[in-house]
């Protein structure tokens, strides 16, 4: 086997290809070394590629959109695309507990892959394939200020007008240990906001708390 469908490479060493597809399941030798490989070139030429298209954008946003791209959930995602499952040899116990569908196994294959088309064919061929993956996956990227978490967007929202910073304040924390809910008030008095937020942790109320917030200017804005 030298190539797969979807995937604009053709082996010269098919034995590469086969490592890359070997999930450690199968015994010593697997494409751990090889997902270590294609995980860092991907991220040099994504991050690359973003800071080609976006100029103007600031490198705490590059590090935001560049994160999106190459997260397991994407890769998973591209994997899935290219029926990638399919190829995966996996050891008795992975296949028995369906590990060719699995996030984590289908991303890591993915970054395998991309690691042995550098080494069988060099850089640039292996920048072009992930170009040719991945920039379907840019284009349809948010701007970069939408990939913030709402308490960093209330944040930069309350500062840019001159508001204090809000106050988070636990209003109410029941349940057991295990299944907790927790309620949260956010308040900024100067931009007169008094929401609240419901979570299943603190950390989660306050982010659902500051999205409240955030709808709330909105619909000023909109009066």
């Amino acid at each position: 086997m030298r190539e797969i469908p979807g995937i604009p490479y053709r082996f010269n060493d098919p034995g590469l290809l086969e490592l890359a597809l070997s999930h450690r399941s199968v015994g010593r030798v697997n494409n751990e070394r090889l997902e270590f490989l294609g995980d860092s070139i991907l991220g040099f030429v994504i991050a690359a590629r973003l800071y080609e298209l976006r100029s103007g954008v600031d490198e705490g946003d590059l590090s935001r959109l560049r994160t999106r791209v190459v997260r397991g959930s994407t890769l998973a995602e591209m994997a899935n695309r290219l029926n990638l499952g399919e190829y995966i040899k996996l050891g008795e116990g992975e296949l028995k507990s369906g590990g060719h569908k699995r996030n984590s196994i289908l991303a890591d294959a993915l970054e395998a892959i991309l690691g042995a088309i550098y080494l069988d064919g060099g850089f640039g061929e292996c920048a072009r394939v992930i170009h040719h993956i991945c920039d379907p996956v840019i284009e349809d990227l948010p701007e970069a200020s939408e990939l913030k978490d709402p308490k960093t967007r209330l944040q930069e929202w309350l500062q840019g007008r001159g508001h204090a910073l809000p106050e988070y304040v636990l209003v109410s924390e029941k349940g057991p240990a295990h299944k907790k809910h927790f309620i949260v008030q956010c308040v900024a008095d100067s931009a007169r906001i008094t929401v609240t937020g419901e979570g299943s942790s603190r950390q989660k109320a306050e982010q659902t708390a500051a999205a409240m917030a955030l709808v709330e200017v909105a619909g000023r804005a909109d009066t």
